[in-house]
């Protein structure tokens, strides 16, 4: 099967472009919404380790279908960085053994509880907090656990909306009170999260200045991002050279607001250009590498230092508030302001081909399980 998606990989030319078929995508219907089983495929994980060692797709029984609960089919569901590190054990969220992976993803509703009233057997569904088990094909919860948002929206939107998109919105709209024309710096600007940045900021009217890795294919990811609304593309080489200065002075100004998913010198460089009293949040340490901060930069320029992790917000925040967010950007995927992130589609049972996708270098392309 050809990857799908808003943004896929054009086979064969090995660059990255708008999908044709990205807005006629349509989920087969369930075949038959009542019939109700006791088990589901899943990749099941005993232990923590790699995950091309520890995950194996084996029947998962699923839990008895309660009052208050829904029992979904899961249509999709991505491979993200944290899936990866709840696997390998890194993460602050473990499961008990056996454990299902993935925490995003869409569903289908298949059967409902007798108290359940505000969705119905057909809905689409995402989770509203981590630790569901999303690479499985089907799953039993509670309705609260859920979040319904609309069924023509395109699936790869809808199967990546619970984390990056939110964390991007928060991350924006959170931290700084911007303004038009104001800029913000990221690095990871090709990740899911920088792309959801991106697209949210340009609706905010915001400048945005994107930092990559150096790459082969450097010009095609730098020409992908301009596409989505990326106002400066630089490497993260470049962001240390002094024409910097220049580039603040004749382009953009000067960012109030530094978005930092990777952590090591890129954050540091990033430090050095933020406008006085200016905030960096940290979202991501990708390269594992600690934060160093400049005293001068805390004594002469007062920058604020801060994190941010979806997981906690959405606990703090409590379901009324994620619904109203995620409401307001499925309103920005329906009116074309956002568009899911670079993507392949892989077939469940090739799960294998999808984990090592996902954790190979320079890999821009999200891998999204299809059920």
């Amino acid at each position: 099967m050809a990857p799908s998606g808003v943004w896929a990989r054009t086979l064969g030319l090995g660059r990255w472009q708008l999908a044709p078929w990205a807005s006629r995508r349509r989920v087969r219907p369930v075949a038959t919404l009542s019939a109700a089983r006791a088990q589901c495929e899943a990749l099941v994980y005993r232990k923590h380790g790699d995950p091309l060692d520890v995950i194996q797709l084996e029947n998962f029984k699923l839990s008895q279908l309660g009052d208050s609960d829904i029992q979904i089919q899961m249509l999709a569901a991505p491979i993200n960085p944290s899936d990866i590190n709840m696997v390998q054990g890194t993460y602050p969220i473990l499961l008990d053994f056996p454990a299902v992976g993935g925490n995003e993803g869409v569903g289908q509703v298949l059967e409902i509880g007798s108290k359940v009233t505000n969705v119905k057997r057909g809905d689409w569904v995402i989770p509203s907090d981590a630790g569901l088990g999303t690479w499985r094909t089907e799953a039993v919860g509670h309705v609260n656990n859920f979040i319904k948002i609309p069924n023509t929206i395109p699936l790869q939107c809808a199967a990546t909306l619970s984390i990056n998109p939110c964390t991007a919105y928060r991350m924006l709209y959170d931290f700084e009170s911007l303004k038009p024309g104001d800029s913000v710096i990221q690095n990871a600007a090709n990740s899911g999260v920088g792309q959801a940045i991106i697209q949210i900021a340009k609706d905010m009217r915001l400048k945005t200045i994107n930092i990559i890795r150096d790459r082969p294919d450097k010009k095609q990811l730098s020409d992908c991002l301009k596409e989505m609304g990326a106002d400066l593309v630089i490497t993260e080489e470049e962001l240390r050279t002094p024409e910097m200065k220049e580039l603040f002075k004749q382009k953009v100004p000067r960012p109030r607001l530094a978005l930092n998913g990777v952590g090591g010198k890129s954050a540091t460089e990033m430090l050095r250009h933020l406008e006085k009293g200016g905030t960096i949040v940290t979202y991501g340490g990708m390269a594992k590498q600690p934060v160093t901060i400049p005293v001068s930069t805390l004594i002469f320029k007062d920058v604020k230092i801060r994190g941010f992790w979806m997981t906690q917000w959405k606990r703090d925040h409590g379901h009324g508030l994620l619904q109203e967010m995620i409401s307001q950007l499925c309103g920005f995927i329906q009116a074309g302001k956002l568009k899911a992130p670079m993507c392949t589609e892989v077939q469940f049972q090739n799960y294998q081909t999808a984990l090592k996708a996902a954790n190979t270098p320079f890999i821009s392309s999200k891998q999204i399980l299809i059920m």
